[in-house]
């Protein structure tokens, strides 16, 4: 049984895969592998969830966490009667709750994402989606509370908390109808997505952080106000090797700023370190920070980097 009837049983033409423009993002072949995926996740998942998600609340869990004395009304099932027998004293036992996973999705929508247009998008902006309906559908089927934002230098648009795997195609839809445009500035986006979750969780933040105020900035918005960051880096390996000879005028493809420059294979050569200097320099600054980073490489099939992020265990945590 496929992805799409294992959701929906024989309602599989009820048209719920976005058409038009980007069709072919969300795919027969796409889905297929999401079914493998999803095997691969409960396999993954199983033995860490309950202490992932093991919260200081108490209620009616199955780990100990402390003793209080009864008071009339409270259930009798819970009563510790090996403390009443030793101690001669009514005692309630209380366990640690487990709760849901909040898992955030933020897509960056910036200019840059959608640079060098191939069909309809860029490549890397279809590779973030891509990553995040795979990872989002991880979450749904082990009934995780998802939910999708897009930035630039602000917060764009939201698809709204929701669970359950049958959601996937809400997340189609909404990845499907995003666009590319507009500059990056991941700190003040940032700051508007904390200030409208107030329910801390995971930040799964899939951008190619070429953002001119430092990625940094960003990603330590989360931290200090509790969220725990995951970046998915997401990288075109062309951008380290520009097509370019003579002189040639550079524009930036976000604020418009110009510059003339004579492109020599030297020049090429001094910018292709350049650009591998930089993502060492972002994979340094996540792994003092302790924050989990993995490269998403486009020219990676996007089911091979998810099996990856399952075997370094980031978005599991």
């Amino acid at each position: 049984m496929g992805f799409l009837d294992s959701i929906l049983g024989r309602n599989v033409a009820l048209g719920a895969v976005p058409r038009g423009a980007n069709a072919d993002l969300f795919d027969d072949d796409f889905q297929r592998k999401l079914d493998y995926l999803a095997l691969v996740s409960k396999r993954a998942f199983a033995g860490r969830m309950r202490a992932d998600r093991r919260t200081k609340k108490t209620g009616a869990g199955i780990e100990f966490a402390d003793h209080r004395d009864y008071q009339p009304g409270d259930d009798f099932r819970y009563l510790d009667w090996n403390v009443y027998q030793r101690f001669d004293r009514l005692l309630l036992r209380l366990f640690e709750e487990e709760e849901d996973l909040a898992i955030y999705f933020v897509i960056d929508a910036s200019t840059s994402m959608g640079f060098g247009r191939a069909e309809a998008e860029g490549k890397k902006f279809r590779y973030a989606k891509r990553v995040a309906a795979a990872l989002a559908y991880v979450g749904l089927a082990n009934l995780d509370r998802v939910s999708l934002t897009s930035t630039t230098d602000k917060v764009l648009s939201r698809m709204p908390a929701t669970r359950g795997k049958a959601r996937i195609f809400k997340v189609f839809k909404y990845l499907s109808e995003l666009e590319s445009d507009g500059c990056t500035n991941l700190e003040d986006a940032l700051k508007t997505f904390v200030a409208q979750n107030k329910r801390r969780g995971l930040v799964v933040l899939a951008s190619d952080l070429y953002d001119p105020h430092g990625f940094e900035r960003g990603i330590n918005v989360l931290r200090y106000n509790k969220f725990d960051p995951f970046v998915v880096h997401v990288v075109d390996r062309e951008d380290a090797k520009p097509k370019l000879a003579g002189d040639v005028l550079l524009y930036d493809c976000e604020t418009g700023d110009e510059r003339e420059v004579t492109v020599t294979a030297r020049v090429l050569e001094r910018f292709e370190i350049a650009y591998k200097e930089y993502l060492e320099e972002i994979e340094r600054f996540c792994s003092s920070k302790q924050v989990p980073y993995i490269q998403a490489d486009v020219a990676v099939p996007f089911d091979e980097l998810i099996l990856r992020v399952f075997r370094r265990g980031g978005f599991l945590r």
